[in-house]
């Protein structure tokens, strides 16, 4: 029988501590692992338009809102840093992806949306990468899948009220 990569991090802990419970490793170990793959792999796509996935993340954000949003704004929807959206939207706005417009009574603040070429891009990109990531998922029964996104939904709802939502 196959097993994943977690499995023998799992039986080696048991060796050396046995009275502990592994039950969080099973778990979050595993999470970890999926994430790492699919962070190196689910970019296919993204690879051949020259985007990276948090490049993809403030397009896709801009696109699926509509309208102009802020920096501040625009980091909360992609669960990223000020500094960070900052970086990419200059990057984008140099690939005519992006425009950038001054707020008239507050020069402070920007207003930013997609050029008709970003919106082009994302139109014709995301249904690949949706269509690409449902490939890698597809060895998953349908209704394991959305057990998984059920449960993941759970988890991500206990630990947002632990923790608290990821605000940069």
């Amino acid at each position: 029988m196959t097993e994943d990569a977690v499995a023998g991090v799992l039986r080696q802990w048991e060796v050396v501590h046995p009275e502990l419970n592994l039950g969080p490793i099973a778990v979050l170990g595993r999470l970890n692992r999926c994430a790492a793959l699919l962070q190196r792999v689910a970019d296919a796509p993204l690879g051949t338009a020259e985007l990276s996935r948090p490049e993809f993340d403030i397009l896709t954000a801009l696109r699926r809102i509509g309208g102009e949003l802020t920096p501040g704004r625009l980091a909360r929807e992609t669960f990223a840093s000020p500094a960070a959206v900052t970086k990419r939207v200059r990057g984008l706005e140099n690939r005519g992806l992006v425009d950038r417009r001054i707020d008239e009574r507050d020069r402070r603040v920007a207003h930013l949306s997609l050029t008709d070429s970003g919106r082009e891009l994302i139109d014709r990109l995301f249904p690949q990468q949706l269509s690409y990531e449902q490939e890698l998922l597809s060895r998953l029964p349908g209704d394991e899948q959305g057990e998984l996104a059920r449960i993941l939904g759970d988890l991500l709802l206990l630990l947002e009220g632990q923790l608290g939502s990821v605000d940069y």
